[in-house]
This record gives C-alpha cells, structure tokens and sequence, in this order.
C-alpha cells in the first residue's frame, strides 16, 4: 500500500479540532488509566505557529509497574499502530478516522521513547526552532510520508542531543 504524499493542513482549524478532540480524549483516559498518569498534547497542533499536516498527537506517560495495564487499556479502545513498533516500555495506538486522526503513544517515565514531551517543550521554548521546524515541514509538502518522516526524525533527534536530552529518535522507532 502507497502512502498518501505529506500535506499540510489549515493551522487554526486543525489546531482547534485538536484542542477539541484532546480535551474529549484526555478526560476519557484519565477515568480509566492509573491515576499517576500524565497526558499531554504533543505534536505540531500543540505548538501556537507550527505548521501541521492536522493531525493530533498525545503522549501518555505512566510509571513502569503501571505500563503494561495501560497498555492494556489503550488496547482495548484502540487499535495498535502496526507502523510503529513496540517494547516493554513503548507502545502506539491510533485512530485514524477520529477527527482529526488521532495517535497515542504510551511510554514509561524514564524509558528509551519517552521524550515526545521534550520535544515539543523545546519548541514551545524557542520560536526560532520552530521557525525551523517549519520550514523542514514545507519542504517536504507533497513529497513522499517516509521521506518527510526519515527527516522529521533526524530534526528531531538533532534538537534532543543539542538539548541534552539525547537519543535519536530515528533509532528509536519514532517515525
């Protein structure tokens, strides 16, 4: 199966739909998942000027001892990510035909894949990184998913390690 070409979406609409749909998400998952979760909107949409392709990107980050019962959670409301991949402290989830599509990933505090938060704290720190970020995201309007992903993931990874916050993403499976 050919992925579509990456698009850019309007920004004020799809970051509107996403606060809405965060916040119905957010207040369903706290109900059901350990109370010492954390939720966060990450992702583009989160970011006030990022451009965006409109979708809507949470992190749920939970102790160790609670992450296979999150796992188990998140299993059982939506479909696992089958692009993604999966370990004993990471997992992802998706809803494709939520409006707008909708991704989950769970990590474990402290684990390899738990640094989506940091990411989109440095950008919400720095407007000149985001600037960046965006002009990586025109470049690639049209352009084929992978590509775009392949260079997201070194951007990424690139803003981690200067941060100190280290790892490369691209190794880790964020794609």
């Amino acid at each position: 199966m050919c992925e579509s070409p990456f698009r850019l979406a309007d920004m004020e609409a799809a970051r509107e739909a996403a606060d809405r749909l965060f916040a119905e998400t957010s207040e369903s998952l706290r109900r059901v998942l350990p109370e010492t979760a954390e939720i966060h909107h990450v992702g583009a949409t989160a970011v006030p000027g990022c451009v965006t392709k409109g979708d809507l990107d949470i992190v749920v980050r939970v102790r160790l001892p609670d992450f296979a019962a999150a796992d188990r959670v998140l299993s059982a409301r939506y479909a696992r990510n089958s692009g993604s991949i999966r370990t004993e402290t990471f997992s992802a989830f998706e809803k494709p035909d939520a409006s707008p599509a909708l991704g989950i990933q769970l990590t474990a505090i402290g684990g390899e894949h738990d640094f989506f938060h940091l990411f989109v704290s440095r950008l919400l720190a720095d407007p000149q990184l985001v600037s960046r970020y965006n002009a990586l995201k025109r470049r690639f309007e049209g352009k084929p998913m992978e590509d775009y992903r392949a260079a997201k993931s070194d951007f990424i990874g690139q803003v981690l390690k200067a941060s100190g916050d280290g790892g490369d993403p691209a190794k880790r499976g964020d794609s």
